[in-house]
């Protein structure tokens, strides 16, 4: 299964819309999911994967973000790891 698809099975399973999910790039993805967005490790929807290149990532970032996902607002790093996760009250966007 490819990380778009991933992505996408998780979205639908959580049963949120694209608006309550944030998509990023990230070259620590652990530190930013679990300190950067506030998302928790144990009961938080999230994931992240290695998408080879960070051509790769930011093409999957750009799918979800025209999908409606938020994300793309923070500083640019050349990162080729992609994190998503549903957003809530305690996460920071």
């Amino acid at each position: 299964m490819n990380i778009e698809q991933e992505i996408d099975d998780l979205i639908h399973k959580s049963g949120a819309n694209y608006r309550e999910w944030y998509v990023g790039l990230a070259i620590n993805p652990r530190e930013r999911l679990f300190t950067g967005h506030n998302v928790s490790e144990q009961s938080g929807v999230w994931l992240f994967r290695d998408a080879g290149s960070e051509v790769g990532a930011r093409d999957i970032e750009a799918i979800f973000l025209k999908k409606g996902c938020k994300g793309g607002t923070f500083k640019r790093d050349s990162s080729r790891h992609v994190y998503a996760y549903k957003m809530t009250r305690t996460t920071r966007g």
